[in-house]
């Protein structure tokens, strides 16, 4: 694979941003490292144009005939790289040099098979997938861990469309249409649809957490729905008050504003949590979720998720130097992942091979509630990123809430980047 052509822009019009982009992409692919006639086009743009969708993807699809497949959706902001744009009329698009059969766009209407390629007769075989999905899809959790069961590493990538307007998915898959989609032109809204690669297109990924906790990791021992009722045995709500040190005795309202900021790192019963031992920050066993409520008369506590008995639970508050410690983390372990490895030029041989990968390019996933406006300035998660994982194409959106594995997270971004041998 060469290095992945991308562009981004912004501008009050739609086709005056998608020209800007345009001018980037055949500028790079005309460069002897950069991909020349790739067949993938990643798209990714802001709710400004979101009610255009359907005319900018057919305007891009006019002019890079080559591109026969498209996937992407809509964010309140978009990704590039050392560049984000928030709140403002933008698009970011990566155009991906992977091989046509290593490769498959999904949709609703055309999904993945449950039953593997040798069953079906087919050839392909999903080994990851990137994933866009409509966060008010019923049952999404459990969508996502049958869509991971269809991969063969279980391993999803992605994130919610975040939009004001319309929550749009883009889905395009050889000429124009996926197979089974019938007169549908691409652009959906609802649902799940993305990426599917095969073993032959390596990646690696990582998450990273936005939330650092406040006070120790706990049993859930009683819980009804989505209300803790019990922390290793003493009412939930009672333990949250003790680990902020407030009451809600006299003037609720202090109190009321600390449990406002906290949130809850969920652990699913059975899982061995090492990152909050090993380094005080979440580890990716952990989801992040909100606390929607207090219940006075049961002394629980309400989260925007379901418990249940067995669960551990660590109250946690948003934390910005935390989370620029753990993204430039997880960049310095892409690259190390990616360092020179020692290989055999022949079997009992004592010369050895520099085996080095590169990247090609990388998609991130941000939360919306990050982004250069969480640490500290425009553009400045994009930034980090860039300085610690180097100058590499980059596209992707900042999204309501974010895959990664079979899980749905939330104050996380999640980079994955696409290697091939030196």
């Amino acid at each position: 694979m060469k290095l992945f052509p991308s562009g981004h822009a912004t501008h009050p019009q739609w086709r005056m941003a998608a020209a800007l982009v345009l001018a980037q992409l055949r500028a790079q692919m005309a460069l002897p490292g950069y991909a020349a006639a790739p067949t993938l086009g990643l798209l990714y743009i802001t709710d400004h144009y979101a009610d255009e969708a359907r005319a900018l993807l057919d305007f891009l699809s006019a002019e890079l005939p080559e591109v026969t497949d498209w996937s992407g959706t809509v964010g309140v902001g978009v990704a590039a790289n050392n560049a984000e744009y928030f709140d403002e009329p933008a698009l970011s698009v990566l155009l991906l040099d992977v091989p046509a059969d290593q490769y498959r766009v999904f949709s609703g209407v055309a999904p993945l098979p449950t039953h593997p390629p040798h069953a079906t007769g087919g050839s392909f075989a999903a080994h990851t997938a990137l994933v866009h999905a409509d966060g008010h899809t019923p049952e999404l959790a459990e969508l996502l861990a049958e869509m991971a069961a269809r991969t063969e590493t279980g391993y999803l990538f992605g994130g919610l469309t975040a939009s004001r307007g319309a929550s749009v998915q883009f889905a395009v898959g050889g000429n124009g249409n996926i197979a089974g989609q019938g007169h549908a032109t691409g652009v959906f809204d609802g649902g799940l649809s993305g990426v599917a690669f095969g073993a032959g297109v390596a990646l690696v990924s990582r998450v990273t957490q936005g939330c650092q906790p406040v006070g120790p990791l706990r049993a859930i021992t009683a819980a009804q729905e989505n209300v803790v009722l019990a922390l290793d045995g003493e009412p939930a709500l009672d333990v949250l008050l003790d680990t902020l040190d407030v009451t809600l005795d006299g003037d609720p309202q202090p109190a009321l504003r600390k449990v406002r900021a906290t949130l809850a790192g969920l652990v699913n019963a059975g899982e061995q949590p090492q990152g909050q031992r090993r380094t005080g920050h979440f580890g990716t066993d952990t989801r992040v979720r909100h606390i929607v409520g207090l219940d006075g008369a049961r002394r629980g506590v309400a989260l925007a998720d379901r418990v249940e008995a067995g669960m551990r639970l660590a109250f946690c508050q948003r934390n910005v130097a935390a989370a620029r410690a753990d993204l430039v983390r997880i960049c310095a372990e892409i690259r190390e992942e990616l360092a020179p490895e020692a290989v055999e030029l022949a079997a009992g041989a004592p010369e050895l091979l520099q085996h080095e990968k590169r990247i090609c390019g990388a998609i991130y996933v941000s939360c919306s509630g990050r982004g250069g406006p969480h640490f500290g300035g425009q553009s400045a998660e994009l930034q980090i990123v860039r300085h610690a994982l180097g100058d590499v194409p980059l596209a992707g959106f900042f999204a309501g809430g974010e895959i990664a594995h079979h899980h749905l997270y939330g104050y996380t971004g999640v980079l994955t980047v696409f290697v091939a041998d030196e």
